[in-house]
C-alpha cells in the first residue's frame, strides 16, 4: 500500500498542495468500509441526540398539561435508550476510527522514511537531521484528523445541522429563517479563515523542523559546545527558534479566535432574537411552550455542529498542511531513479575503470577534472594529496555515493550510472575516518552488515581486527554497550569496530577514508595487519595523510587540485623527487 503515488520529479513539483480531492482518493478512499461504519454510527448517534429535544415537546405540551404518567414512563425509556446507544456508538466509533488512525499514522511514517533513505547523498547533505526526524514524525500526525473521528464528526455534524434545520422549520419557517442570516455570515468568515490559516500551517511544519533539527545538532555537540564555553550562544539560538514557532502559533490562534468570537456574537444574537421572537408569539398564541423549548434544544443542536466544524475545519486544514509537505519528500526522485539503471550485477570480480571523470558540486565549479585510471581487481589504489584535492570526491565516486558531471566509471566494463545501486553495494565495504557507529552493543555494530552471521564469522571479524584486544578487558566483552555514536569508546577502539564491521561484510571493493588516522602508533599497528588481510584480494581505494601506511599499494595516484599530479608505486614516485617525494620526506621529518 503507498498513500503518494511518485508521479513527478522533484524539479516537477518543489511544492505541493494537497486537495480534499487527492487526500479523499489516497487515504480515505481505500479505507472506505471503515469510513463508512464510522458514518453510520455517527448518524445513529446524531439521530438518538434528537431524542431529548424532541421529548421535550411532548413532556410539556402532553405530559405535563395532561398529567399522563403512562407517557412520561414512555419517554424516559425512549431517553434513556438513546443515551445508551450514543455511549456505546461513541465508543465504537474511537475504537474503530481512532486505533485506525495511528496504524495509518504508522504506516505513512514508515512509508517516508523508506522514501527518504531511498533519496541520494546530495540530499541529506543539504538537508538537516532534525528536520528529517521533525518531518517523518510530525507532518503525518494530523491525517488522524481525516482517517480517525474529526472528519466523520465534520460529516455527522453536517448531517446533524441539516435534520435539526428540517425540524426547525416545522416548528416556525420565521423563527428558522432570522436564526440562518448569522449562521450564513459565520459561514463566509470560516471559510476565509480556513484559506489563511492553511500556509500558517504549513509554515510551522517548517520552522519546527528547523527548530528540531537545530536542537538536535547541538545535543550531537554538546562536547564542541562545553569546550567552547558556547552554551549562553546555543541557548540565544534555539530561543529565537522557539519564538519564530510561538509567532506562528499566536497567528493561527488569532485566526481560529477570530472564528470563536464571531460566532459567539453572531450566534449570540440570533439566541436574543430568537427569545424575542419566541416570547411574542408564545403570547399572541402561535407557538406552545413545548414548540419553544423544542426550538431552543434543537437551536442548540443546529450550532453547536456549526462552531464544532469550525474547529474540525482547522484540524483538517492543519492535516493538509503536513500531507503538503509529506508529498513534498514523496514526489522526490529516488537515487535508483535519477538515472536509467537496469544492469543487475551478479558475482563482481571488481575491476574499476575511471574514464576522463569530472565531477562538479556545484554548476561550472567542477572538483575534479577529466581523471582516468584503471584500479584492477584485487589491487590497491592509494589516494594522496592536500585537503580538498579531491581524494574524498574519488572515494564518493567510487562508492556510487555521486555521480559523475561528465566522462565515465565502468565496474567489469559495466557502465557504473547504469548499475542498480543495491547489486553493487552489496559488494561494497566503507570504512570512513570519523566513523558512525550505532547506540547499542559492540556485538550489534559489528554485525550491522550481516545480522545472520555465524558466530565464527563474527569472531573470525572481531580477530582480525583486534577488536578482542580491548573488548576482552570490559566486564560484558562484546555485548558492551557503547553510547550513542559509541562516546564511551576512544577514537582507536571505534575505528577497530568499523574495521571489524568491512570485515564481516567480505565485500569484493572496500574504501577506507583515512581509516588509520584516529589510531595511536601501537593500534595503527594492529590495525595494519588486519587491512592487509581485509585487502587481500579486493579492489581496494585507500585515501590516506599518513604515507607510510600505503608504501605496498599497487598504484599511489597524487590528486592536487582535482586532477592526478602523479602515479606509480611508492618506489617510482620517490625516485621521481615530484610531489610525492615532498609530501613522504616531509612526514618523515615530522
Amino acid at each position: 500500500m503507498r498513500e503518494f503515488q511518485n508521479n513527478s520529479t522533484q524539479k516537477d513539483k518543489k511544492k505541493s498542495k494537497v486537495s480534499i480531492g487527492q487526500a479523499f482518493k489516497t487515504i480515505i478512499w481505500p479505507r472506505k468500509n471503515l469510513v463508512l461504519i464510522g458514518l453510520l454510527l455517527i448518524v445513529l448517534s446524531r439521530l438518538a441526540s434528537l431524542v431529548l429535544p424532541m421529548a421535550t415537546k411532548y413532556l410539556m405540551d402532553d405530559v405535563i398539561a395532561k398529567k399522563d404518567f403512562k407517557m412520561l414512563q414512555l419517554l424516559l425509556i425512549s431517553v434513556a435508550a438513546a443515551i445508551l446507544i450514543q455511549s456505546i456508538t461513541s465508543y465504537l466509533l474511537t475504537r474503530i476510527l481512532s486505533v485506525q488512525a495511528q496504524f495509518l499514522i504508522s504506516e505513512l511514517r514508515a512509508q517516508v522514511q523508506k522514501k527518504v533513505l531511498s533519496l541520494p547523498i546530495s540530499f541529506f547533505d543539504n538537508t538537516k537531521s532534525g528536520a528529517l526526524v521533525s518531518r517523518i514524525m510530525n507532518d503525518v500526525e494530523g491525517v488522524r484528523n481525516l482517517i480517525g473521528t474529526g472528519l466523520v464528526q465534520l460529516v455527522g455534524g453536517t448531517i446533524t445541522a441539516i435534520i435539526s434545520l428540517i425540524l426547525l422549520i416545522r416548528i416556525s419557517p420565521s423563527m428558522t429563517l432570522f436564526v440562518l442570516v448569522p449562521v450564513s455570515i459565520f459561514g463566509v468568515i470560516a471559510l476565509k479563515a480556513f484559506k489563511f490559516i492553511r500556509p500558517i500551517f504549513r509554515k510551522r511544519g517548517v520552522i519546527n523542523s528547523e527548530v528540531t533539527g537545530r536542537l538536535t545538532e547541538t545535543l550531537a555537540g554538546v562536547r564542541v559546545i562545553k569546550g567552547f564555553n558556547a552554551e549562553e550562544q546555543e541557548n540565544k539560538i534555539f530561543e529565537e527558534g522557539v519564538d519564530r514557532l510561538f509567532q506562528n502559533v499566536k497567528k493561527s490562534l488569532t485566526t481560529t479566535a477570530l472564528m470563536t468570537s464571531s460566532a459567539t456574537f453572531l450566534l449570540g444574537i440570533a439566541s436574543t432574537g430568537i427569545m424575542g421572537i419566541g416570547g411574542y408569539k408564545i403570547i399572541i398564541g402561535e407557538l406552545t411552550i413545548g414548540d419553544f423549548l423544542s426550538f431552543t434544544l434543537l437551536l442548540g443542536f443546529m450550532i453547536a455542529p456549526i462552531v464544532q466544524m469550525s474547529n474540525i475545519g482547522s484540524q483538517l486544514t492543519e492535516a493538509l498542511a503536513g500531507l503538503d509537505r509529506t508529498e513534498e519528500l514523496m514526489n522526490m526522485t529516488p537515487e535508483e531513479e535519477i538515472q536509467d539503471r537496469t544492469i543487475e550485477l551478479k558475482d563482481i570480480k571488481g575491476n574499476i575503470i575511471f574514464d576522463n571523470v569530472s565531477f562538479a558540486y556545484q554548476e561550472e565549479k567542477n572538483v575534479i577534472h577529466n581523471i582516468s585510471f584503471n584500479a584492477p581487481s584485487g589491487t590497491v589504489t592509494a589516494l594522496v594529496g592536500s585537503s580538498g584535492s579531491g581524494k574524498s570526491t574519488i572515494a564518493g565516486l567510487s562508492a556510487t555515493f555521486l555521480n559523475p558531471k561528465s566522462g565515465l566509471i565502468t565496474v567489469d566494463g559495466n557502465d557504473i550510472s547504469k548499475v542498480k545501486l543495491h547489486s553493487y553495494r552489496r559488494n561494497l565495504g566503507v570504512v570512513l575516518q570519523d566513523e558512525f557507529l550505532f547506540e547499542g552493543t559492540i556485538l550489534q555494530n559489528i554485525m550491522f552488515p550481516k545480522p545472520n552471521a555465524t558466530e565464527e564469522q563474527v569472531q573470525k571479524a572481531v580477530n582480525a581486527a583486534y577488536v578482542n584486544e580491548f573488548t576482552d578487558r570490559f566486564e560484558d566483552g562484546l555485548n558492551t554497550l557503547i553510547g550513542e555514536r559509541g562516546v564511551k569508546l576512544s577514537g582507536g577502539q571505534r575505528q577497530r569496530i568499523a574495521i571489524a564491521r568491512a570485515i564481516l561484510a567480505d565485500p569484493k571493493i572496500i574504501i577506507l577514508d583515512e581509516a588509520t588516522s584516529n589510531l595511536d602508533t601501537e593500534s595503527e599497528a594492529l590495525i595494519q595487519k588486519s587491512l592487509n588481510q581485509l585487502m587481500k584480494g579486493r579492489t581496494t581505494f585507500v585515501i590516506a595523510h599518513r604515507l607510510s601506511t600505503i608504501k605496498k599499494a599497487d598504484q599511489i595516484l597524487v590528486i592536487e587540485s582535482g586532477k592526478i599530479a602523479e602515479r606509480g608505486t611508492h618506489e617510482e614516485l620517490i625516485s621521481s623527487e615530484g610531489r610525492y617525494f615532498d609530501l613522504y620526506t616531509y612526514q618523515a621529518r615530522i
